[in-house]
């Protein structure tokens, strides 16, 4: 079935107050009239300012993390309610960054993203492989873990709340990329476990992102294999050129 694509903006640990809002400021005016699904998730300091520039157009306001408690003595935490406030619509969890350098565990996510569910929040849930588990040959097994213990509990009808972004991890910051057929095979295989999770009509519906350092100049080719449904966008995501160029092959 024709799925909406969806291409997310992640600007990790860039930019400052200045260049946030002007890139911001950029993509409000050059994704007008697009008609795919578009979202930017800046750094927690700027994601007010940010919020005032999105403001009414197409492009959805996003947070890279945040903490599974409500409120209390947790300092450095960002809570659920906080981004809410700001005009927060969808929260990326289960990043690599996050699993790998903050030791977040499956089910931590997994409490993140009910957190999320259960409190207005739209999700992005991460999973990917490492290089040496590539080589292992045991990305299939990685991934179907990662998606059941993240989804664990979810109900099907929370899932037009989620989307699915599988990213390599291996290919996050390194300038490398899974080939078009080599990121199918993986998106195809994902949607599959859902099928086996939920139904057919939620493997069918469900969207499965790309992370793996899509570009401008390798988006047309891996959006247009049939089970991938958009990209969450690292470095290009900073550029106002280059995420115009992604979205736009997205809309087509």
């Amino acid at each position: 079935m024709a799925r909406t694509k969806y291409v997310a903006g992640n600007w990790k640990m860039n930019m400052d107050k200045a260049g946030a809002v002007a890139l911001a400021q950029g993509l409000v005016e050059n994704l007008k009239g697009l008609n795919a699904k578009y979202m930017i998730a800046p750094p927690f300091v700027y994601l007010d300012a940010v919020s005032q520039v999105v403001k009414g157009s197409n492009i959805i306001l996003g947070a890279q993390n945040m903490t599974v408690t409500d409120n209390g003595a947790h300092t450095g935490a960002i809570s659920w309610a906080m981004l809410k406030d700001l005009g927060v619509e969808t929260v990326i969890l289960g990043h690599s960054e996050r699993r790998d350098e903050f030791n977040e565990s499956d089910k931590l996510i997994n409490e993140k993203v009910h957190k999320a569910l259960d409190n207005g929040l739209d999700v992005v849930l991460c999973i990917g492989e490492l290089y040496s588990q590539r080589v292992a040959g045991v990305t299939n097994q990685i991934c179907e873990n990662q998606v059941k213990e993240g989804f664990a509990g979810v109900k099907e009808d929370q899932l037009s709340h989620i989307s699915i972004a599988y990213e390599p991890v291996w290919a996050i910051g390194t300038g490398k990329t899974a080939t078009p057929a080599e990121a199918q095979e993986v998106h195809a295989f994902v949607r599959n476990v859902i099928k086996g999770l939920y139904s057919q009509k939620a493997a069918d519906e469900i969207k499965i992102l790309y992370g793996g350092s899509m570009n401008d100049g390798n988006a047309e080719e891996l959006l247009a294999q049939p089970d991938i449904d958009g990209g969450l966008i690292g470095g290009a995501s900073l550029k106002v050129d280059k995420f115009t160029t992604i979205c736009k092959f997205a809309s087509k």
